[in-house]
Order: structure tokens, then C-alpha cells, then sequence
């Protein structure tokens, strides 16, 4: 745990000019600073740093905060990583505060295994370039694939030699464990039969990644977090590719290789390249397209999907030209249609990878064919999947259940409208048809939601989640629950229907919040963050960190609210009844306050939907569209009226 004082220390020295300048060429304009934004195209700097306010802000996309939020923004960091990434770039020591047993060993094992990776990354560029054996194997493959010196080293490609203990023996001479190497997944543990065992009482271990090539995989921080080993002679009895297994620092269905170099492309150009393997990935980079990242030759997970999502929601696949690769890339894409990410597909011509083809032509052909044969998924998969069958009945009726099965999980309307008249001209299939079978897809899903968010217990529903509204002015229940976060966050609620669960104050407000996407806000929005970032750190959060803070906004804004108790203790009035939240009833209230907010909210959203049916302008497509929002609002309306009744919150 970093302590306050340091963390305090890190932002007094930082400077807003400094930082941004590492990543955002800065021209002086004025007292100010003035750049290209670095979070969304623009042809005309509107980005302005101010030195003397040590803030940032975009007058074109309206980014604006510290260094620390440019960081955490940017760089997609933590708020700790974010405190670290400074003091280093400061020279300002980090000495962690005492932590628990458990922590300490987890955290040491974390950094063991993240020093073993690292140092094994730099054994394996050392023999690539060192040894006869990596020069003549390995360095030879890699130029053989056209691979320059830059790239080799930007990708820190390296080479495994072929010994039984070559890696084993170099991190041992340097002080690492047997146990750690192999808690890394390096080595592999021998398993010696009883006898020999009993007598010897010794493990022996063996390299993981003998005789291959070596492709670091990194993390979204650029920390070596695993690696994939391709091998080079023919031997039928062992993998082509073998990974590192998992481990505390690397779980395959999270991690995408090439994320550390491509997610700033990503955010800039606003779409991801998804193409399968390592290679696929170094030579698309090598060729000038950065923004690709590679799912590692397994099924894309809804992980990885996610982790994509957080920088872009338009996804591309770019897959081999046989019919293997074209089935490959519909394996798996209902998952990031379901999460209303924009799919493409870009398949390659037979025969080709996107290794080979984009080392084939000039990084302008390249784009040219990129923007000339990228087609909409669903397009494609309907073209795919009715070649050949229109004489079948039978075939036509199953590619139909599964192109509609895609259409019916995309959430938005109009794309599923745009999708279905689309598929019954191509398909030759009456639009009715198409709209029964989705509805019947839909119909079902909602039962077994239906089925599983009503049995959660005997006496309570599940609450639905409420539509996204977002309105930066302060709401009362917004407030009361910085309150509760502030005075009670380490208290363990009394709760109404589940006594048994023991779950904390600041536990319950941020799985709520979380869910809810957050405070609407902006300040209760930041003092939140902040406060999940200490929480995730240490569980039991000092209000003092936000008497204390030195910007403003959260220092000031938390001394108001816990300073003015009596006050928010009426924080809403219902019939002209007043809730009172006394000390001894901070459990209740929290409940209640947490419905009061979901209520406010989704009256806002309700609101906000009629004055958009009342517009005298409004478009005819649009109506039908809000009239089902309208409806479905309203049972989430309902449904929190009922609990609040429950709970009474009204008097």
C-alpha cells in the first residue's frame, strides 16, 4: 500500500506539462500549452495544458483533469500504477505500508514472477543474439519471415536454446528459486518415481521452451506477463506452439497479444484489427498498421472482448482465405455482437494469412485493400452460410436459425431493423419470418432472465439494471451515498433479506454504483474513483485521505458533506414525509438510499423519453423505438416502487 504522504508528494511534484509532453507534442500558446488531443482525431489542436491550474483540457472531445487522471486515462492505469509510473519518472521512493501476511506473500509471489519473466525475456534476446545457435536457428527464422532488427527488438522476440536446463540453471546462478521458476511456468517439475524421491528428497525441474523461438506476451502495462514458443524442427511429438501455463500474473482468456503496443492506435483510429497468431501481429506492425492485436490461436473470450472495448467498439477480423479461417472467424463474434460492438470482417485471399499477405505489398496497397474488402459481419455470415444451400431446404433452414441467432443478441433496434431486411432480400426471406423467429429467440431469453432474476430469494427481486442517463447535476441520494462511503465505508451492513451476507458499506455502494455505471456527478464521480483505488489497495479507506486531498474539488466537496450530517440526513422527501438517517440505522438507510437513487434516475430517463415523444419534429422510426423504452421503463419503475415500499422509504 502506498502511504498518503507519499502519494501526496507525488502529486505536489508532478507537473501537468511535463507529464502530457511524454506523449503529446506541446507548443506554447500563451501562459498555456496547446497540442494535437491524443483521445480523439482532430485536424485542429484544441488540446490546451495549463501550467498554472496544472490541469488539461480538450475543447473538442471535453477530456480535462491532472496528471494523474491523463495518465490513467491514456495509459489505461490504476490509480496506484498511475502514483508509481510518477515516482518513477520523479525518482520519488515508494515505501509500501505494512500489509497482512497473506497480501505480503501474494504480492511478493506477483513480483517474483513478474522479475522472472522479465529477466527470462532478456535470457532469451540475449542467446538470440549472442549465441551461434539463436543466430544460425532462430535470428534466421525470424529474417526469413522478413523481420527487421527494429521490430525483433520492439517485441523483444528471443530464442530458447535447445538444453535441458539452460534457463533453469541462469536464473538459479542469479538467485532465483527452483519453486519460483516454476510458479512462472519456465520450468516444469520433473516427476521423479517414490523410491528415487524418498531417497534424494530433491525436485528436478527442466526448461518449459526448449529449442523454440520466443514471443513475449505482455500485459496492458507492457509487463512480461507469459510467453509463446514456437518450435522450428519437424517433430511430430511435440506442439508447434506451446504458452506459458496460468499463472498468478497471466490468464489466457484475458490477455490479448500485441494490446501493450496497439491500444494507443486503437483509441486513436477507433477500431481494432483482430487477426489470430504472433506473427500475424508483428508483421501487420512492421508493415505500418499498429492498431492489431491477436487473440493467441484461441477462441476469443468475453475477457478479451471487453478489454477491446474498453478502447474501441468497432472490431475488424482479418482471417486466413480457406474455409477453415472463415469458420474460424464466426466462432465466437455473438459475444461481441452482444456487447453492441461494431463487427467487420476482412477475409484474406485463399491461401494467404496475414503474416505472408502483409508482407506482400506496400503498406498504401495494404490499406487500399483493407478499406476495399472490409465487410459487415452479418453480411457476411448471411452470404457465407447461404452459398450453396438455396437448392437444400433443410441446409437453408439451419444457415437462416443461425444468422438469426446473431442478429437477435445485437441490444440496439435499428441495427437489428437494418440487419433483418438486409438478410431477407439476400436470403430471399420474408421480413415477417425473420421478426417471428428473433422474437421467439427473445421471448425465451427473457423467461429464463425472468426465471433467474425472480428466485434470487423468496422475498426479494432482483432489482433490473437502469438504462444509462447521464446528468452532471448533484442529486440528493448522490450525495447521501458519498456520505455513507465517507462515515460508514468499512461498517458491515444489517441487511434486510440476506443477514448472512457480510458485506461492508463501501462493498455494497461500489458493487451497486459499478452497475449502475457510476455517479452522474462529475466530483461525487472522481471522489468515488478515488476511492475504489484506495479500497482495492488496502479495504479500509480514512476519511482523512479526502479531508486532506489536495485537489480541491474532492478536498472541498468531502469537507461539505461531512460537515453538514444533519443536513443530508433529510436527504429526500416523498408525500411530505422526511427520512431520517440517524447513526444506529446507517444499514437501512443505505438500502433505501441506493432505491431512491435507481428511482430518481429511471423518473429522469422516463421523463427525458416523453419530451422526446412530445417533439413535434420527432422521426417516425423513432417512435416505436422509445414507446418500448417508455414501457420497459416503467416496470423497472414499478418494480423499485415495490421494493421501496418494502423498505419505506416514503414515511
Amino acid at each position: 500500500m502506498i502511504p498518503q504522504d507519499t502519494v501526496q508528494k507525488v502529486i505536489d511534484t508532478a507537473d501537468i506539462v511535463e507529464v502530457v509532453s511524454d506523449f503529446v507534442s506541446l507548443q506554447r500558446a500563451g501562459t498555456n500549452y496547446k497540442g494535437q488531443c491524443p483521445f480523439h482525431n482532430e485536424r485542429t489542436p484544441s488540446f490546451i495544458v495549463s501550467p498554472a491550474k496544472q490541469i488539461f483540457k480538450c475543447f473538442g472531445c471535453g477530456e480535462a483533469g491532472t496528471p494523474i487522471s491523463f495518465l490513467m486515462k491514456h495509459e489505461h492505469l490504476t490509480f496506484p500504477e498511475a502514483i508509481r509510473w510518477l515516482a518513477k519518472k520523479y525518482n520519488i521512493e515508494i515505501e509500501e505500508k505494512e500489509l497482512s501476511a497473506e497480501e505480503i506473500a501474494t504480492m511478493q509471489e506477483r513480483e517474483s514472477v513478474l522479475i522472472l519473466n522479465a529477466f527470462a525475456q532478456k535470457h532469451f534476446s540475449e542467446n538470440l543474439s549472442d549465441t551461434e545457435e539463436g543466430q544460425t536457428i532462430a535470428y534466421s527464422y525470424f529474417k526469413n519471415r522478413g523481420f527487421t532488427d527494429e521490430t525483433i527488438l520492439k517485441f523483444q522476440l528471443g530464442y530458447s536454446l535447445d538444453s535441458r536446463s539452460s534457463l533453469l540453471y541462469s536464473a538459479v546462478n542469479k538467485g532465483h528459486k527452483a519453486e519460483m521458476i516454476e510458479k512462472a511456468g519456465l520450468v516444469i517439475e520433473k516427476q521423479p518415481d517414490a523410491i528415487t524421491k524418498i531417497i534424494s528428497g530433491k525436485q528436478k525441474y527442466y526448461d518449459r521452451f526448449r529449442g523454440r523461438v520466443m514471443f513475449p506476451i505482455h500485459s496492458l502495462s507492457g509487463n512480461v506477463i507469459a510467453f509463446g514458443g514456437r518450435i522450428l524442427r519437424a517433430d511430430k511429438n511435440m506442439a508447434k506452439y506451446l504458452n506459458s501455463p496460468e499463472t498468478i500474473v497471466y490468464h489466457k482468456r484475458n490477455s490479448l497479444y500485441g494490446i501493450f503496443f496497439a491500444k494507443n492506435e486503437i483509441v486513436k483510429q477507433d477500431k481494432c484489427y483482430l487477426v489470430e497468431g504472433y506473427t500475424d501481429v508483428i508483421s501487420f506492425h512492421q508493415a505500418g498498421i499498429t492498431n492489431v492485436v491477436a487473440s493467441s490461436g484461441t477462441s476469443l473470450t468475453e475477457d478479451q472482448i471487453r478489454i477491446i472495448r474498453r478502447f474501441t467498439r468497432n472490431l475488424t477480423l482479418i482471417f486466413d482465405g480457406d474455409s477453415a479461417g472463415q469458420n474460424a472467424a464466426i466462432r465466437g463474434v455473438d459475444m461481441v455482437l452482444q456487447e453492441d460492438m461494431n463487427v467487420r470482417v476482412i477475409p484474406l485471399p485463399e491461401g494467404e494469412d496475414p503474416d505472408t499477405f502483409s508482407r506482400k505489398m506496400p503498406l498504401s496497397e495494404l490499406k487500399e485493400f483493407i478499406e476495399t474488402n472490409e465487410k459487415d459481419f452479418i453480411i457476411f455470415k448471411t452470404q457465407l452460410l447461404s452459398t450453396d444451400q438455396q437448392s437444400d431446404p433443410i441446409k437453408k433452414s439451419e444457415a437462416v436459425k443461425d444468422i438469426v441467432k446473431s442478429i437477435s443478441v445485437i441490444p440496439d433496434q435499428f441495427k437489428r431493423d437494418a440487419y433483418i431486411k438486409e438478410t431477407s432480400t439476400l436470403l430471399n426471406i420474408k421480413e415477417e419470418m425473420i421478426f417471428d423467429e428473433i422474437n421467439k429467440i427473445l421471448k425465451k431469453e427473457q423467461r429464463n432472465q425472468n426465471k433467474t432474476q425472480y428466485q434470487t430469494t423468496p422475498t426479494e427481486k432482483k432489482t433490473p439494471k437502469i438504462p444509462d442517463f447521464i446528468d452532471e447535476t448533484a442529486l440528493p441520494e448522490e450525495k447521501q451515498l458519498i456520505y455513507f462511503l465517507l462515515k460508514f465505508g468499512s461498517r458491515v451492513l444489517d441487511k434486510v433479506d440476506e443477514p448472512e451476507n457480510k458485506e461492508t458499506v463501501a462493498e455494497f455502494i461500489i458493487n451497486e454504483m459499478e452497475s449502475e455505471n457510476g455517479f452522474r456527478n462529475v466530483v461525487y464521480q472522481e471522489i468515488f474513483e478515488f476511492y475504489k483505488s484506495e479500497f482495492d489497495e488496502k479495504r479500509d479507506v480514512n476519511s482523512a485521505l479526502f479531508l486532506n486531498h489536495q485537489i480541491d474539488k474532492i478536498r472541498d466537496t468531502s469537507i461539505d458533506i461531512l460537515s453538514n450530517e444533519h443536513t443530508l440526513s433529510k436527504i429526500w422527501t416523498k408525500n411530505g414525509n422526511v427520512i431520517e438517517t440517524p447513526e444506529d440505522s446507517f444499514s437501512k438507510d443505505v438500502e433505501k438510499t441506493i432505491i431512491a437513487f435507481k428511482l430518481r434516475i429511471i423518473e429522469l430517463y422516463i421523463k427525458k423519453n416523453a419530451e422526446q415523444l412530445n417533439d413535434p419534429n420527432i422521426e417516425e422510426a423513432s417512435i416505436e423505438t422509445l414507446m418500448r423504452q417508455s414501457i420497459e421503463a416503467q416496470k423497472i419503475r414499478k418494480h423499485l416502487m415495490d421494493i421501496g415500499g418494502k423498505r419505506n422509504i416514503y414515511g
